[in-house]
């Protein structure tokens, strides 16, 4: 199986992140081949060089080898990259396991948060997603709140 990992890789939390990601899926399931960007130095050094047409036809290219993606959607926005990599993945018709890990997602049950919600939208203790992206993912795939979920997720498609 191969797959592909989006996620933002500027910041030190994201490359992070996306080590412990590639770790976990790659352990669970040795046999697969992760594409992980931030891994490709031919576009991603950034002490080197690489035009936007390289940046695009690299990761085009290892998204149209992929049997699944694998998506963070977290921060204040989904980053700009990992959203065009949905899109374009969706494309494809092939599954997307998106990883949201954000606690804002937590407390949905609890009545004072939906009343203050009611009462003053700008009392939101929610994180808002833009919808056209997570349709895009619910279409073939799931959205799941823990890397370990996100590793069971690409299992399943196996």
């Amino acid at each position: 199986m191969k797959a592909y990992l989006a996620n933002g890789l500027f910041s030190i939390g994201d490359r992070y992140v996306n080590e412990i990601i590639a770790d976990k899926l790659r352990t669970a399931m040795p046999s697969i081949e992760l594409y992980v960007p931030q891994e490709n130095d031919a576009i991603n050094d950034k002490n080197a060089y690489a035009n936007s047409l390289a940046i695009a036809q690299a990761d085009i290219h290892s998204l149209k080898e992929s049997d699944v993606l694998i998506a963070v959607i977290d921060g204040v926005e989904i980053d700009s990259g990992v959203a065009a990599e949905i899109g374009a993945f969706s494309m494809l018709n092939r599954p997307i396991v998106a990883l949201f890990s954000d606690v804002r997602q937590l407390g949905r049950t609890n009545s004072k948060k939906i009343d203050a919600l009611i009462a003053d939208g700008t009392e939101n203790q929610f994180i808002y997603r833009n919808l056209f992206v997570v349709g895009l993912i619910k279409q073939n795939g799931v959205i799941v709140s823990t890397v370990e979920e996100a590793v069971e997720a690409v299992k399943k498609y196996l």
